[in-house]
């Protein structure tokens, strides 16, 4: 361990401290603000469709993200603001938890520049924005390796359950929770002072522990044919898996942005000079150390190998970064973490204008804009059809928001036939809608005229209906110029047919 620890007085009255606890609080106050005027994301409403449909698990992802905002909406109401709320708070937890993980493996100082380059990154931004299984992931795992630590090297047993709730749990907000497991599994085969830990009654409780944690979960699944680990196992591998460079530069570039270059690149470098260094020689690795790596490389090594082959997401590393970042703040000085904050206040500032302005369209339906104007609009139209359902086709963004502005179940693509996520699960009987007529909404991200066409319509979605009609199309402004298209159509006469 890192025996070199100081009081926090010691070192903040140092010339330069106090101008990083400036930067730091800018970019908290920034995000602070961002909770209050950024719109809803598709991503919120699609888990606080969830939470309006609590389950014990959920077909793309457990339940945790679900509860949390159950929560806060049951006590703050359902609006955008109690959502954002969720994960700012949640966020906030997040971040304390870390300097206490820290404070475990370096001395207060390093600690204090580690969370500092934690607060700098783009992936905190987006975790106290946007509500993703991600929110509660971290903090549930963050906590597991607080208590795996005072299991090990505290030798306090009890935590051995309180690590294997805590891991369950992890598990229940995001399947990247098992790495957890593989990540303790492989330091006590891999670390010889604490190798006979794997054997003991206290690491089996721990296993049983999890075991119990996550027993919604498989529940759920056992209930429903095992959906959602096959929609995350075999149905990722059906989406496709095929060699493809392009995939490592594109996982390279996001990476990179959500931690910011230096971070990003510091973390590369270093990782390349300790795998020169000792190889495969895990033994000479001191403990503290191969700890934090066994929580870091199996996730950030592993991803970048996948994505030769796989697209992989910008939030899947996301995990690995926390220990990553501790282990790393050990070669940073104040110098760096200077240049890494600055960036970020810029980077932050920049995104500030960004939604105030909207200076950029975003040509896509991962967006805050326009999505409260846009579901006023569709009132408006729903009342000129009152007897008429609501769907709409593309994945869940359209429909879940709908979901969250509209007093009424908006369909999504299971009424034409095709999967549809959640809601295949939440107990519609599409055969009651027979005979009614429909109005589909299609976004068009990229559009390239204001026209409303029947070219828009999948030709068989003709065999659901028996006539569609265009309707005038959304148009939703920004200084006078149309930045989002949504084409209308009225579909009459549905007829339900089973999903072969």
């Amino acid at each position: 361990m890192d025996n070199n620890r100081v009081h926090s007085s010691s070192f903040l009255p140092e010339p330069g401290w106090k101008s990083l606890v400036v930067l730091c609080s800018m970019i908290i106050g920034i995000r602070l603000i961002f909770t209050g005027i950024m719109g809803i994301m598709p991503q919120d409403a699609y888990y606080y469709f969830y939470a309006r449909h609590l389950d014990l698990s959920y077909y793309d992802h457990p339940p945790m993200i679900a509860y949390l905002l159950r929560f806060f909406t049951g006590i703050f109401g359902r609006n955008v603001w109690a959502i954002k709320l969720a994960d700012t708070i949640t966020t906030g937890l997040t971040v304390f938890a870390f300097y206490l993980l820290a404070k475990k493996f370096v001395s207060e100082r390093k600690a204090l520049i580690a969370t500092a380059l934690l607060l700098s990154t783009l992936m905190i931004s987006i975790l106290s924005l946007v509500s993703t299984p991600d929110v509660p992931l971290i903090l549930c795992w963050i906590l597991s390796l607080n208590f795996l630590y005072e299991a090990i090297w505290a030798k306090k047993n009890i935590y051995w359950i309180w690590a294997g709730f805590m891991t369950g749990l992890s598990f229940d907000s995001k399947y990247t929770g098992v790495f957890i497991i593989i990540g303790i599994i492989g330091y006590l085969l891999i670390a010889k002072p604490h190798r006979k830990l794997i054997l003991s009654v206290w690491f089996f409780l721990y296993l049983l522990c999890f075991a119990i944690t996550i027993l919604p979960v498989v529940i759920w699944n056992m209930r429903n044919h095992f959906a959602s680990f096959k929609f995350q196992s075999e149905g990722r591998i059906k989406e496709g898996i095929a060699f493809d460079p392009s995939g490592f530069a594109g996982v390279l570039g996001h990476q990179s942005a959500i931690l910011l270059p230096l971070l990003f690149f510091s973390l590369a470098y270093f990782i390349y000079r300790f795998c020169k260094k000792y190889g495969f020689h895990f033994g000479r690795i001191r403990t503290d150390q191969l700890f934090l790596l066994c929580f870091f490389i199996p996730l950030f090594l592993g991803f970048f190998a996948l994505s030769f082959f796989y697209w992989v997401k910008i939030n899947w590393m996301i995990p690995a970064y926390i220990s990553g970042i501790i282990w790393v703040c050990r070669y940073w000085n104040k110098k760096w973490l200077r240049f890494q904050l600055i960036f970020s206040v810029i980077v932050h500032l920049a995104m500030a204008v960004e939604i105030i302005f909207y200076i950029v369209p975003i040509r896509s339906d991962d967006t805050w804009f326009g999505w409260k104007e846009f579901s006023g609009k569709v009132e408006t139209v729903r009342k000129e059809y009152p007897d008429a359902f609501i769907f709409s086709s593309d994945d869940y963004k359209t429909s879940a928001i709908l979901n969250f502005y509209l007093n009424e179940m908006v369909y999504s693509k299971n009424v034409v036939g095709e999967k549809a996520l959640q809601f295949d699960f939440v107990g519609t009987d599409l055969k009651l809608l027979n005979g009614k007529d429909a109005i589909f909404i299609d976004s068009n991200p990229r559009f390239s005229d204001l026209e409303n066409e029947n070219k828009h319509i999948p030709p068989f979605y003709n065999i659901y209906f028996d006539q569609v009609i265009p309707l005038k199309p959304i148009l939703i402004e920004k200084n006078g110029q149309v930045e989002r298209k949504f084409s209308l159509f009225l579909c009459k006469n549905y007829h339900f047919k089973p999903r072969v």
